[in-house]
């Protein structure tokens, strides 16, 4: 069993899904009106471990992750170099889509705000039809926060701390009411709606956009613990005032990143763009340390701890290297009382890194366990060479990289060098059934299979599996 820890209600829960079978998750993207960020990456590469290790137990996955690409900072940083918004959000997407691909992070589906204004206007008249918002004067659309019960509850804020970041103006029936459309200004883009020119407010487009593509209830919400408030908790009441419904399941966020134990902000000048910590320690030694804390602890980035991140994960790689000799080998004999006792213990630290990861995803336990066997590898099956106990550890690195996705191309290569071993062992042992020598063909077959290898015979030939 999954235990997630849901941030409505701040408890562990059993985690099922919507449709048997099927996870359905958002995650809030970014605002494409500067560079993204090592602090950014760490978000998307938390849900992308968090994604491949639900496909690991067997769910199908959909992943959305939304662009937001136009909002008050974008039309700004539009002002400030004298480019049109369209040229700032197509120079900061390129950005973003680049870093992603180079972080091995997949998403499904990245839908923009401004392909999907026509549902944002259906959204926001659905909310004026109930009741729950209110035209003003100057043809902006709120949302009335009091008319939603629940409202506070996710961010377990009370209501004198409702306060949405907005400047307070007069035509608010409530100064924490938040904007669902926004007035046009002359100078900033607009699009026609029922109550003028204007532009969709920043919280309407998740809620429109997750609603359109995952259904109106849907497995997880996730983003950074900044958007906690006001964010999701004006996507929450929006979303479930329009549908009446509860929406979310569960809600997930990742803890800050800091630099050398200071928040990283653009006023302390502490920023590192993702894709200059891409190019100076690469994808795998970025993801291993965005993975070496779990998803909601703090992580703090300095040169030492990327340092020994990189050393940490070398000397999974050379565990691995250590495999692939092993098997390159093939297998010898039996494997004796103590190569079986060697063998279990790295299926116990397998079964560990699993029950790590269903606990809450909890990537830094499971890296433990996964350096645990790296120790068995060059404490033990380095001087017996148990093919059968290597066979195991290679499994177990497999899984391990499933979630983790650092060491892809090691990997890789190790396949390929078993598949080869125990391809050739196999045809050597086609052509002894051909010359009708069954007694040596026979006792192939058992030492193989005593190595955990299937021998599947055919009329013609023989295939194999692992058992």
């Amino acid at each position: 069993m999954i235990r997630v820890f849901n941030t409505l209600g701040r408890k562990f829960e059993d985690f099922s899904t919507v449709e048997n079978g099927i996870v359905k998750m958002y995650v809030c993207g970014p605002t494409v009106y500067d560079y993204v960020h090592i602090g950014h990456g760490r978000t998307f590469v938390a849900y992308d471990a968090i994604v491949r290790y639900l496909r690991l137990r067997g769910y199908n996955v959909i992943r959305i992750q939304n662009i937001t690409d136009i909002d008050d900072k974008i039309i700004n940083r539009a002002k400030e170099t004298g480019k049109s918004w369209e040229e700032i959000v197509d120079y900061y997407s390129k950005d973003y889509l680049e870093n992603l691909s180079l972080l091995k992070v997949k998403i499904d589906l990245h839908p923009r705000v401004t392909q999907h204004i026509k549902e944002i206007i259906n959204f926001v008249q659905g909310l004026i039809d109930k009741g729950h918002a209110y035209v003003a004067p100057s043809g902006s659309v709120y949302f009335d926060v009091d008319t939603y019960p629940h409202y506070g509850e996710l961010s377990n804020t009370k209501k004198d701390q409702w306060n949405q970041g907005e400047e307070f103006v007069k035509e608010k029936r409530h100064p924490y009411d938040f904007a669902l459309w926004k007035a046009w200004k002359p100078g900033e883009p607009y699009w026609e709606s029922p109550w003028g020119k204007g532009r969709p407010g920043w919280h309407i487009e998740c809620s429109t956009m997750s609603t359109r593509y995952l259904g109106e209830q849907f497995d997880i919400h996730g983003g950074g613990m900044d958007l906690i408030f006001p964010h999701h908790e004006n996507e929450r009441a929006q979303t479930e005032s329009l549908t009446g419904k509860p929406w979310v399941r569960y809600w997930m966020h990742v803890a800050f990143l800091n630099i050398r134990g200071e928040k990283m902000s653009k006023s302390l000048g502490n920023i590192i763009t993702l894709k200059d910590a891409l190019k100076k320690y690469g994808a795998d030694v970025l993801r291993y340390w965005y993975l070496s804390s779990h998803y909601r602890s703090p992580i703090d980035f300095s040169e030492e701890n990327l340092e020994q991140s990189k050393v940490s994960l070398q000397r999974l790689k050379d565990a691995l290297a250590v495999l692939k000799d092993i098997l390159k080998e093939g297998p010898k004999s039996y494997s004796k009382d103590e190569d079986i006792k060697v063998q279990r213990e790295i299926i116990q630290k397998i079964k560990e890194f699993d029950e790590a990861m269903s606990n809450d995803f909890d990537t830094a336990t499971a890296l433990k366990k996964i350096h645990e066997i790296a120790n068995i590898v060059f404490s033990k099956l380095q001087n017996t060479r148990d093919f059968l106990g290597a066979s195991i550890a290679l499994d177990g690195f497999r899984i391990f990289n499933e979630v983790f996705g650092v060491m892809d191309e090691e990997m890789g290569l190790a396949y390929e060098r078993i598949y080869e071993v125990i391809d050739g062992i196999i045809e050597v042992r086609n052509l002894l059934r051909q010359k009708k020598m069954y007694d040596l063909s026979d006792q192939i077959r058992s030492i193989l299979e005593s190595h955990g290898i299937k021998v599947l015979d055919s009329k013609d030939k023989s295939t194999w599996r692992f058992q």
